[in-house]
Parts: C-alpha cells; sequence; structure tokens
C-alpha cells in the first residue's frame, strides 16, 4: 500500500524569510509619508501574517478607511521600492530553510505550498529571487483569500492537492497561523524564531527551534 499524499504549508514572513527590517522600514516609510505617528517596532511586527488592510486597520484604527487605504498603498510602494533596491538580501531564508524544503521535497509522497499574508506579486517576487520556483505546488497568497486565521487559504491548498486534513500541516511563527491551522482542522506546528512570542503559539502542535526540527516534527505526527 503507497503511503498517502502528505501537505506541508509553509507561512513566508517570520518564518521562510526575515523580512522584518524591509516590513519595519515600509511601514514607517508609509506613515512618515501622511505625517502620521509611526508605530513602534513590536505594533509593526505584532500584525506580521494579517493581510495588508486588516493590519493597517489595526495599526492606524483612529484613521479613516480613506487614510488605512492610502497607508496599504504607500506600505506597497515602500515595500517593492525595497526589494527592488536590494532583491533577496531584503528578505534573507533564515539559517536551514533551503535545506529542509530540499530534504522534504525530495520525498515523493510530500506536497509544499506556501499560505502567505503577502501579495501575489511580493510572493512571485520572492520566490524568483531564492530560486524556489520548482518547490511548492500551491501557493495562497493575500489577494485571493480573506486575512488569517480564516481557513481559506488551506483549504484551498487542500482543494489543489487533493489532500486530506489528516495528512496536513501548517507551519507558523504567529498566533495567527495557529489558529488558521485549528480552523481548517490541521495540524500547525510552531516556530521559534519568528516574529511573535513562544506564548501567543498556544494551540501549536509543537514547536521547534530550529529548521533542521522540522522532519523529525513531521514524522512524530505522521506515525
Amino acid at each position: 500500500m503507497s503511503a498517502p499524499l502528505r501537505l506541508v504549508l509553509f507561512d513566508v514572513d517570520g518564518t521562510l524569510v526575515d523580512s522584518q527590517g524591509t516590513i519595519v522600514a515600509s511601514m514607517t516609510a508609509s506613515f512618515q509619508a501622511l505625517s502620521l505617528p509611526v508605530p513602534d517596532r513590536k505594533a509593526i511586527l505584532s500584525i506580521v501574517g494579517l493581510s495588508l488592510p486588516v493590519a493597517l486597520a489595526r495599526l492606524a484604527s483612529d484613521q479613516s478607511d480613506a487614510v488605512q487605504q492610502n497607508l496599504v498603498e504607500g506600505y506597497k510602494q515602500a515595500y517593492h521600492a525595497n526589494r527592488l533596491a536590494h532583491g533577496a538580501a531584503s528578505s534573507p531564508l533564515y539559517p536551514g530553510a533551503r535545506d529542509v524544503i530540499e530534504a522534504l521535497h525530495a520525498v515523493p509522497e510530500v506536497l509544499l505550498g506556501v499560505a502567505t499574508g503577502k501579495s501575489q506579486r511580493g510572493l512571485d517576487a520572492l520566490i524568483e529571487a531564492h530560486d524556489l520556483e520548482r518547490y511548492f505546488v500551491t501557493r495562497q497568497v493575500a489577494d485571493h483569500h480573506p486575512s488569517k486565521p480564516h481557513p481559506s487559504m488551506i483549504d484551498t491548498a487542500r482543494f489543489e492537492t487533493g489532500v486530506d486534513a489528516a495528512d496536513t500541516v501548517m507551519i507558523g511563527d504567529t498566533r495567527f497561523d495557529m489558529d488558521m491551522a485549528r480552523a481548517a482542522g490541521v495540524k500547525g506546528i510552531g516556530v521559534s524564531w519568528g516574529y511573535h512570542d513562544r506564548s501567543a503559539l498556544n494551540g501549536a502542535t509543537c514547536i521547534i527551534e530550529t529548521f533542521d526540527q522540522l522532519p523529525r516534527a513531521l514524522d512524530d505526527i505522521w506515525t
């Protein structure tokens, strides 16, 4: 009897890549362009993972919808400019990420995907910059889904790949990722190196400290 297909979904910012410098700089530029007080670094990182309109509604809750929309557009422009200026260096892969992606990709029954609050343009540019195009068979982005923690991204990834919920795992660094996994009825593995405190990852099946612990954590879930 052949092994069932497995689906491993990765969050991006704070999980696969360390983009906090670019995120904080872009958010700062967006607020400064409108002469608004800039949220502190902790506040900015607390919304990473949410879709931009939801994130800005939280960071600028005292502003009108129009101002929040201007902040969204300003952020996109600043982020795009930063990426053009610095390329892959603007969002470096975390140590061990590529090795583990390659190792999992080499297992015939394991499919890899992405579920991220990034835009389609942002994700495509990042994947191209890091030469990761061949690894991810499903890519779920903010353009096409409600913001995390709504389960739509995971549900769609499962639909596209035909993988059961019991054989799907979400890997992420934020409470939004773990809440999304729970909403979708799949297991969630938290990572300790991201943007939310470890205490925010309650609900995770387990929490790993380094990327090389991921294959064993997956084996523990699936055996």
